[in-house]
């Protein structure tokens, strides 16, 4: 069995280079590639997409796999090999379903519609965008049917991104969640606001990315294996375990948006970095899910990046980048400045305590869409509407409201952002099994060391690629399923210290 084995690995190593030129390609279209090239650069990705996707679902693969299926009943659960036939017969079953000649045309759909969408964001112009957001809509109710039996229409689109989680129980999550968090916002924000001017002052760019940068490389992001760029839209990529890249976007007169942005993709690259390297070029060697990869770029962007252990270490550090704008303003100032809790128009510059109410209002959406009881054209009032009622603000226009996140123009409608939420909770989780295992993680972020913390992920969490699928991967790492105690804990102590909650 071990030459059939072999053969299947070879296949599918071929198989993730193509793919791993199509991300190339998609990489290169967000950072560097000429507006003029965005038609033919759809048709190349799907070209590659639809290669990838005959080469997968050749038949020689499902011989392959049920030749090997004695194989793998007789080797230990945990073992590489048995993980790899396991993961691959799920990966090979989902994609039979799906045509080839579907996936290149999604794909040279969303490429087109992302071109469309770099140019109608910052005109405010969602009229232009709209007739590629209903094919959209189209492409992901097709999607969905090739798996008939679903519960709900959403299902067969949130399984890819978070195996093992349907729409209901994404829904009870959230409804758990809402019920404990809602309290918790309204209480901070009728309190008055955090004084965050102090971010606001004029930060040159080419700083502030070299500030971001150092951090990023103290948190353990190796530069031999990545770099960072700019982009619309700020992602994590990788092309092999050896090149895994972040993109990041940086405002002037906002001093927290790179910053932030880079230690949130160096959470997602230190996830990829820390898996096996036997894994390179198999389907192993990526994250488990949507929701564990998040908790990885928001524990290292908030438990840890907005902590004030991190900045009584780094602070001064960011003093030396930036003398004028903060030598005067004090530690405690600038640690509320970046903890402000209020009611704000975009998901990715949200805090922590009101981020899940904007990932709960795409989501409704998404199902809403879906099954048809939203239509496209509809969606810039009902943004304005559900944001005035979750939030108390309306969105001034559509740049700020329904154009705001990528996911829509550049993939499918479903199963886009339940993953962020899923992560915020998750992340507490493993932070919080974490500090029970090794206490001095704590001291450790204060002296600027976060080698005990990023050890403790990669053996439980980051090595596993997607051995494990993410209810295992939680329960061997934390000893429990996915639990919102943590996150709750989390954000009453931290919370309760910076705002009045009594």
């Amino acid at each position: 069995m071990q030459s059939e084995f072999q053969e299947l690995k070879t296949r599918l190593i071929e198989i993730n280079d193509i793919q791993s030129a199509a991300g190339l390609l998609y990489w290169d279209q967000s950072t560097y590639m000429p507006p003029g090239g965005a038609a033919a650069r759809g048709r190349q990705s799907a070209t590659l997409r639809r290669l990838a996707h005959e080469k997968f679902t050749d038949p020689t693969i499902g011989k392959l796999l049920d030749t090997l299926q004695s194989y793998q009943e007789n080797l230990d659960y945990d073992s590489d090999e048995a993980g790899l036939l396991r993961v691959t017969r799920r990966h090979y079953e989902r994609a039979i379903k799906i045509p080839s000649d579907f996936l290149a045309e999604v794909t040279t759909h969303t490429s087109e519609s992302y071109q469309v969408w770099t140019e109608a964001r910052p005109a405010n112009d969602f009229d232009s965008v709209r007739p590629y957001l209903e094919k959209t809509l189209e492409y992901s109710r097709q999607s969905a049917n090739f798996f008939p039996g679903y519960d709900h229409i959403a299902d067969p689109l949130i399984e890819p991104r978070d195996y093992g989680m349907k729409a209901a129980d994404v829904s009870q999550v959230f409804a758990e969640l809402r019920e404990a968090l809602v309290p918790i916002a309204s209480a901070i924000t009728s309190q008055t606001p955090a004084d965050d001017s102090c971010l606001h002052k004029n930060y040159p760019e080419d700083k502030q990315l070299a500030f971001g940068m150092k951090v990023a490389e103290k948190f353990g992001y190796d530069l031999n294996r990545g770099r960072q760029d700019m982009t619309h839209h700020p992602f994590m990529t990788k092309f092999s375990l050896g090149d895994v890249r972040i993109t990041t976007r940086a405002k002037e007169d906002s001093l927290g948006e790179a910053m932030f942005c880079t230690m949130h993709e160096t959470g997602h690259a230190l996830y990829e970095q820390g898996i096996n390297m036997e894994y390179e070029g198999t389907p192993l060697a990526r994250g488990t899910s949507a929701g564990v990869h998040e908790s990885q770029s928001r524990l290292w962007e908030n438990i840890v990046g907005r902590s004030r252990g991190f900045w009584n270490c780094f602070y001064p550090r960011l003093q030396e980048f930036f003398p004028e704008q903060l030598g005067a303003v004090s530690v405690d100032t600038f640690h509320r400045a970046i903890n402000k809790v209020e009611r704000s128009l975009i998901r990715t510059e949200a805090d922590e305590v009101t981020y899940n109410l904007h990932v709960m209002l795409r989501f409704d959406f998404e199902l809403a869409l879906l099954e048809g009881e939203m239509e496209i054209k509809d969606l810039p009032n009902a943004w304005r509407e559900r944001f005035e009622a979750d939030f108390g603000i309306v969105p001034p226009d559509d740049r700020d409201g329904v154009l705001q996140d990528v996911h829509w123009y550049f993939g499918l409608i479903g199963g886009s952002f339940q993953g962020y939420t899923l992560g915020n909770i998750l992340g507490a989780q493993f932070f919080s099994k974490a500090l029970e295992t090794h206490s001095e993680i704590t001291d450790d972020i204060e002296k600027g060391e976060f080698g005990t913390l990023h050890n403790w992920l990669k053996e439980n969490v980051y090595q596993h690629g997607s051995k494990f699928t993410a209810p295992e991967i939680i329960e061997r790492a934390t000893g429990q399923a996915m639990t919102i105690t943590p996150y709750i804990d989390y954000l009453r102590r931290k919370y309760g210290e910076l705002y009045d909650l009594n």
